[in-house]
C-alpha cells in the first residue's frame, strides 16, 4: 500500500470574506499602521517580529545596499526601460537578475565562510588561516573582500560594526570575519579590505539569517534603489548615452569590413 502524499501548506497568508491573516496576525487589526516595513519585512521572512536590535542591523543593511551608482544593475534597468518605457516592473526584474555572486549578493558567500570557521573543531584562528590559503592557492575569489575603487579600506565597513556594536549583537561572526581578514592579509602578503557585502554577511549572521536567504535582502532594497533610477531616467534620460558609449567602447573583431575595403 502507497503511503500517502502529505498535503501541501503554507502558514504565511490565509484570508476570509472580510480579514486578512499573515502568519496569523491580522493585517488589518495588528500590522497595518502598527509596524514599519522592516518589522514587517522580517516578520515575513522568519515568521517573527524583530527585537529593536534586529531592526537596527536589518535598517542598517537595507540603506547600505540601497544604491550604488551606474552599476550593472541600474544600467540594466535603464536600457531595459528604454527599450519598453511602458514595463517598469520589467525594468526593475532586470536590474535585479544582476544580484549574484560577483556583484550585491556576495554576502552569501561570505556568509558561509563565517559559518564554515564557526564550525571548525580547530577553531576560528586555524580556519580561518585554512580558508584564505585555500582561496590563495586556488586563485578563486574571497567573497567578502576587495573593492575596485575603496581602497585601501571599504569606508562602509567599520560604519556597519559600530551599528552592530551599538546595537549591542554579540560580535562573534563579526569576531570571526575580522580573524579571517587578518589572515587573509598574512597569507597574501598585501592588505584586502572587508568590503560592505563581507560586513553585512557577519551582520545577518550576527541576528540569525540563513545564509541561503541573505540575498534576499539584497534584493528588497536594490529593488527600491532601481525605482529611483527609474524615475531619474525618465527625468533625465541617460540610458541612449551609455547604449552610445558602449558602441564606442566595444569594437567589431570581425573582417566584414576589413573585407570591403
Amino acid at each position: 500500500m502507497m503511503a500517502e502524499t502529505p498535503r501541501a501548506s503554507s502558514a504565511i497568508c490565509t484570508y476570509t470574506n472580510d480579514a486578512i491573516y499573515v502568519r496569523d496576525k491580522s493585517l488589518v487589526d495588528e500590522l497595518i499602521g502598527e509596524v514599519t516595513f522592516t518589522q514587517m519585512m522580517f516578520f515575513q521572512i522568519m515568521a517573527r517580529l524583530p527585537s529593536p536590535t534586529e531592526v537596527k542591523i536589518v535598517d542598517a543593511v537595507l540603506v547600505t545596499l540601497l544604491e550604488h551608482g551606474i552599476t550593472p544593475s541600474a544600467i540594466a534597468t535603464r536600457l531595459t526601460l528604454m527599450s519598453a518605457p511602458e514595463s517598469l516592473q520589467g525594468a526593475v526584474a532586470a536590474g535585479l537578475l544582476g544580484v549574484g555572486g560577483t556583484f550585491l549578493g556576495t554576502m552569501q558567500g561570505a556568509a558561509e565562510l563565517i559559518d564554515e570557521m564557526m564550525r571548525a573543531d580547530d577553531g576560528v584562528s586555524a580556519a580561518a588561516e585554512r580558508i584564505a590559503r585555500r582561496h590563495r592557492e586556488s586563485r578563486t575569489p574571497l567573497p567578502g573582500f576587495g573593492h575596485n575603487l575603496h581602497r585601501p579600506d571599504d569606508p562602509r565597513t567599520p560604519k556597519l560594526f559600530a551599528v552592530a556594536r551599538d546595537a549591542g549583537v554579540s560580535g562573534d561572526h563579526i569576531a570571526a570575519l575580522q580573524a579571517l581578514g587578518d589572515a587573509v592579509d598574512r597569507v597574501y602578503g598585501r592588505h584586502i579590505t572587508i568590503n560592505a557585502t563581507g560586513a553585512i554577511a557577519a551582520l545577518l549572521s550576527e541576528i540569525g539569517i540563513p545564509v541561503d536567504v541573505m540575498r534576499g535582502f539584497a534584493v528588497i532594497t536594490r529593488a527600491a534603489g532601481l525605482v529611483g533610477h527609474i524615475k531619474e531616467e525618465r527625468e533625465n534620460p541617460a540610458a541612449r548615452a551609455l547604449w552610445d558609449a558602449a558602441t564606442h567602447a566595444v569594437e567589431y573583431s570581425g573582417s566584414a569590413l576589413s573585407d570591403r575595403t
